[in-house]
């Protein structure tokens, strides 16, 4: 179920947003995530960046699987999806977020057009 609702309507409750794109940019997703963090945005991520070249542990195929079912309940919370795609990089996991976000109603913009 989408929250896609103003969030205007509910004068109390900041914007939720929610950071797709690739665990790779995990520098590139900190630095968003602080800027609506400052701008008064509620942010939602992922929590694993098993992709990125700090990642201390290898994520399983189940693990992988269970991280990426939990962040589609991240969208569903979620006024707006915002993918951080630096260079214009979507890969096939952001692929499916994005359609699964658009199906549901909620808008998607992108950090990089090109």
């Amino acid at each position: 179920m989408s929250t896609t609702s103003d969030p205007a309507a509910v004068p109390d409750r900041p914007e939720i947003v929610c950071l797709c794109g690739s665990t790779r940019f995990v520098d590139e997703m900190n630095a968003v995530n602080r800027d609506l963090t400052f701008a008064g945005a509620i942010v939602v991520a992922p929590g694993v960046f098993a992709h990125s070249r700090d990642a201390d542990q290898e994520v399983a195929p189940e693990q992988k699987e269970a991280l990426d079912a939990l962040h589609l309940r991240k969208i569903d919370l979620a006024d707006r999806v915002l993918v951080v795609n630096p260079g214009g990089y979507i890969g096939e996991s952001t692929r499916r977020e994005i359609a699964y976000a658009r199906a549901a109603g909620t808008p998607v913009s992108f950090t990089d057009v090109g």
